[in-house]
Formats: C-alpha cells, structure tokens, sequence
C-alpha cells in the first residue's frame, strides 16, 4: 500500500485527468448562442462507459507497477557530503520549494552528520537488478532499498554509467519472490499517448502522476552526454530520479531523470531501450563499453554548412582530431564534414556520437566526409572509448585541473547560463590553470576557440601544447560573464 495519504492525491489528479475528458466530451453538447438553454442532462450512459474505462486503465497501471518500484536511500561519502550547495543556490532552493521543505531536504548539514540522498528505482529482473540513475547514486557509501510491502534491503552498486546517468543495484539476500516491473518498446512510442510516472519525489512513498508523451528522441538537453529523451508532462519532481514511465498497457518505457525546474510539465525519461542495452553491459561487465573515433565535432550553423557546401541540418564538422587516435590513422583532418557513418546519414553531433559509440571497438567502418567540397570515402578502424576516470586524470597531470560535464543543474548552482562545456570543480594551486586564473565554479567553454564538451577534448587540447606555448581559454564566470584567459602549458 501506499503510505502517507497519497492515494487520495493520486486519484485526484487522475480523476481531474478525467473530468477533463469529460468536459470535452460535454463541448458537442452545448447549444448555439441565441439558443434558448435547455436544462442540464446527466451525462449518457456511453460517456460514463468511457470515462469509467480510462479511469480503470490507470487504476490497472498502477496496481501492476507500484509493486516494482523502490525508493533508493543513499549514504554518501564523506567527500561528497560536505560539498555543499553555495548560499545562493540553497537561497534560490528556499524560495522555489518554500520554507518547510528546503529545511527538510536541502538545508546544509553540519559537516559531523553524514549525508543522504534518496531517489526511486525499479525491480527489472527476479534475481534482484534494480534500473535507477547514476546521479542518485554516484557518491554513494551505502545503499538501502525498501520495497512497497516495506521490506528494506542492502543493496550493491552492479556498475554506473555517468554518459547516459544509469545505475544497476542488485539486492543483497532478498529471500524470496520479488515484484518485477514488465519492460515496453520505446522505439514504438509514440507523441500524443499516455504516460505514468511513479516515484518517490520528496519523500512520498510511491506517488502516481499522469501526462502524455510530449516528444521524443530529446537532445541537447545537457543532462548528459548520450540524450535521445522521451519527454513527458507527466509530473516528475525531485525524488522522482530513477522510477519508471509506463505506457496504458503498464510496461516500462523510460527512466525518468530530469526536469526544467523553470517551467511547468516538462521532464525526461531514458528510453528503456537504451537503459536495456546500457543494463545488459553493467550486468556483464560492470562497465559500459564503447566505440570512440578520437575527433572534436561540432554542429554547422547555415553559414557553415554554405561554406562548406553541405546542405543545411546535415552532417557534423571535424574541429580537431586527437593524435594516435583512430580517427588520425584513418586520415580525417579537421575541416572535414562528416556526412555519413557506417551507411548511415548524419544529421547532428548526438546523432554520430549515438552511432559511433554502439559501434564494437576493433570493427572497420566505412566513413564518407566533404573536403574542399568534395565526397571524399574513408575506412576507420573504432578504438573502444578511454573510461571518464582516464579522461579526467589526464586533465589534472596537464593544467591541475578537475572538470566535469556542465549540466542545467551544475549550472544553476553556479549562476552560469552556458548550455554546454566543463564545469571546474577543482584547481591544483600552483598550476597551469591557478596561474591562468581559471576558478572552481568557471565553465571552460573553448579552448584555443574550438569548443570542448568532454575532460577528452580539454586533455587533447592543452596536450597538444609544447612547453611554454600559450592558448586563448574562454570561460564563463558565475553570474553569467563571459572572458578570454591565457593558458601556458608548463616548461619542462
């Protein structure tokens, strides 16, 4: 059962859902102005057969699914705990969610206290997997799982996958048979139809919310690298990280994973079948393997594209090629546009990043790219992509440097505005990047005026720098100002 009251809350907003439909249905009966009003009828008895319907088809979602869904209780490690939000962000958080609950779940601790986050998941697998987000559990020392019937379990983390935000858990000792969630087609989805969410959002023990699907295969929303998001006006608030999105029939078509705090109704789930195919390697591996061409890309504007003599909303431009990298050993050089990959057009960066990476490393592919407007074939040999903890060492040994991905949340925590590059969460002093005047809380847009979107393209960027050589790095300040600082790689 669920706790707290919810059941009331949950059948009201179904319930104005319907009465919605209703008042539609109501619209074909209403009479022409001038008319003389005839008095009101109790809705026909058809009507209420389809509202009775609609309501029992979300009733039956919710019954079968809310069994499968957890609330994730995470102990954080102690690093992780005593960063804290800055006053400002924790001033912005007072005034969105009021008073009571900023005080219950974003007020900053004493630094004694160890910290706890909490999310949602769910039971895909009877011998105990758990599908959730990796930012629910990323810093996580410990994890407790409780199920709808209250069972509480230890849970290990299987593996986590921070370029898509998947987690895998598996239960420790569950003792006995465990409600599994059914697993849908995202790729059969479609704009326009039903959509349930369940999850725990502050603390509400398994809350059902309804919408439609809103759109479909979403990018660029900055949440993560690999985005092809459903997106839903299902109700999705914080708590809500790692639980399910369903369709009519109650089978799992998404993970739902982030809001735009800014507006209302809209929020982004990963497709299941990218979370499958994203489980499968956890599962097998405890890590997510990848193909990785080694380039710097970006998306063409129209004037780009006329220079280039492509056709607009096509193909990607080269900005760099990494050294020893496959894409250097198959030829491409930067300024070509790469038009199609593996027999397949290329629309935008997500489009070829999505491509290469489900490419197994080792494999030749064929690789069509523009140079000097015209259609030049290639063959790349894919390499398997370097792990983020690879990238982001290689970043610290250059310019004393910590980075991570921007994300519409890191942002807002830094009064930034940029939609895209490396967030600086750390500074070695008397470093390269101290002396540049680099700050933690600076959003590295360019360097050297070629964008980098990953710790890979500011490793290859600086490491490309002989001793002494100085590049032009453009940041982004808290509060939204953008400046140009030089970057010196060291002397020997």
């Amino acid at each position: 059962m669920t706790r707290g009251g919810v059941p009331t809350v949950i059948r009201r907003r179904m319930l104005s859902h319907v009465f919605l439909v209703a008042a539609m249905l109501g619209t074909f009966a209403m009479p022409a102005l001038g008319q003389p009003r005839t008095p009101q009828r109790p809705p026909a008895p058809d009507s209420q057969r389809l509202l009775r319907l609609l309501e029992d088809a979300f009733v039956s979602v919710a019954d079968r699914a809310t069994p499968s869904v957890v609330n994730v209780s995470v102990r954080m490690k102690r690093e992780a705990a005593e960063s804290a939000p800055s006053p400002e962000a924790e001033e912005r958080f007072r005034e969105f969610f009021g008073p009571e609950l900023f005080e219950r779940f974003f007020r900053r601790r004493p630094p004694r206290e160890e910290g706890q986050a909490a999310g949602s998941g769910v039971i895909v697998d009877a011998r105990g997997y758990i599908l959730t987000n990796n930012h629910v559990v990323e810093n996580a020392a410990e994890i407790e799982v409780r199920l709808s019937d209250d069972r509480k379990f230890k849970a290990t983390l299987v593996g986590r996958d921070a370029r898509t935000d998947l987690a895998v858990l598996k239960l420790e000792n569950p003792g006995g048979p465990l409600p599994i969630a059914d697993l849908g087609d995202s790729d059969k989805i479609r704009v326009g139809q039903w959509a349930i969410a369940i999850g725990n959002p502050f603390g509400l023990d398994r809350t059902v919310t309804m919408g439609i699907i809103s759109a479909t295969g979403r990018t660029h929303v900055g949440v993560a690298t690999y985005e092809a998001f459903i997106q839903t006006d299902a109700s999705i608030n914080p708590g809500n990280s790692g639980g399910p999105l369903l369709n009519l029939d109650g089978r799992v078509v998404g993970i739902n994973t982030a809001i735009v705090s800014s507006g209302q109704g809209i929020g982004f789930a990963i497709p299941i079948n990218m979370a499958r195919e994203i489980m499968t390697q956890l599962i097998a591996r405890g890590r997510v393997v990848r193909g990785w061409l080694g380039v710097v890309i970006q998306d063409l504007t129209p004037e780009l594209s006329a220079s280039f003599g492509v056709k607009e909303d096509t193909g990607v431009l080269v900005a760099d090629v990494m050294k020893d990298s496959p894409a250097e050993a198959a030829g491409l050089k930067p300024g070509d546009v790469v038009v199609d990959f593996a027999g397949s057009a290329i629309k935008d960066v997500p489009d070829l990043q999505k491509r290469v990476a489900g490419v197994e490393p080792g494999r030749p592919t064929p690789l069509v790219v523009m140079r000097d407007h015209k259609s030049v074939t290639l063959s790349v040999k894919i390499g398997e992509q370097p792990s983020d903890d690879a990238e982001a060492s290689g970043g610290d040994d250059i310019v004393g440097l910590t980075v991570e991905p921007l994300t519409p949340e890191t942002a807002r925590q830094n009064r930034l505005t940029a939609r895209g590059g490396l967030l600086v969460t750390e500074v070695t002093p008397g470093s390269p990047g101290a002396a540049a005047g680099i700050k933690v809380g600076d959003a590295i847009l360019e360097v050297n005026r070629r964008p980098v979107t990953d710790a890979a393209a500011l490793k290859q960027a600086v490491g490309a720098l002989k001793p002494g050589e100085s590049v032009p790095v453009y940041l982004q300040r808290g509060g939204g100002s953008n400046e140009y600082v030089m970057l010196t790689a060291p002397r020997p």
